[in-house]
């Protein structure tokens, strides 16, 4: 555990060892949570964004077996098919 020091400008410094390990830069965002007991820090890890087009391809399907269906995968038609065999 590391004890930091708040600056006259309210400003804190994570010792260079954290920031390495959590792969912080500069303009790393942290979040600040208020909790009964201290405050907590989050690193906010940004997503990048996609475009759908670029996406395409992305994932393929195994050519093998019996084609699949959107009811395939419908957890309400897999219960109903799966309670007409049971009987």
């Amino acid at each position: 555990m590391s004890t930091l020091l708040v600056s006259s400008k309210g400003q804190i410094v994570l010792p260079a060892e954290l920031r390495r390990r959590l792969g912080m830069g500069a303009g790393a965002r942290i979040e600040v949570f208020e909790e009964a007991d201290g405050l907590k820090l989050r690193l906010v890890r940004s997503v990048a964004t996609s475009k759908v087009t670029e996406l395409a391809g992305l994932v393929t399907a195994n050519k093998r077996g019996a084609p699949r269906h959107l009811e395939d995968f419908d957890p309400a038609s897999v219960l109903h098919r799966s309670r007409l065999h049971k009987t």
